[in-house]
């Protein structure tokens, strides 16, 4: 079985760090990613995808990105679930393996 998949998208907002209660450093990012087809409207669609990374890939991309930077992620997919008012939620993300960093939004205007 394999659990592996590869993103390239524009971030939609300026990465944060957090640290969780072991002291581990995270931040969650999301990446806007558009569709490689028009839908019916002859517009292409995008897609927001959810993305959470942890230690020194986490640190590395709060200091070096911002918000509309080109970055690409590889990584595996996961599934979580949290209640809200007794109703139990699905999440599902990317963890990321390895953060590249292609373009800042800068450099291209």
């Amino acid at each position: 079985m394999l659990n592996q998949t590869v993103i390239v998208g524009r971030l939609v907002k300026d990465p944060e760090l957090r640290e969780t209660e072991n002291g581990n450093k995270v931040t969650n990012i999301t990446l806007a990613v558009p569709r490689s087809y028009k839908n019916v409207n002859g517009e292409y669609d995008t897609d927001f995808i959810s993305c959470v990374l942890w230690k020194g890939i986490a640190e590395n991309t709060v200091e070096y990105v911002k918000k509309g930077d080109l970055i690409g992620i590889k990584g595996r997919i996961q599934t979580r679930n949290y209640e809200v008012d007794d109703e139990k939620r699905y999440v599902m993300e990317v963890v990321a393996e390895k953060v590249t960093f292609l373009s800042s939004k800068k450099a291209d205007e």
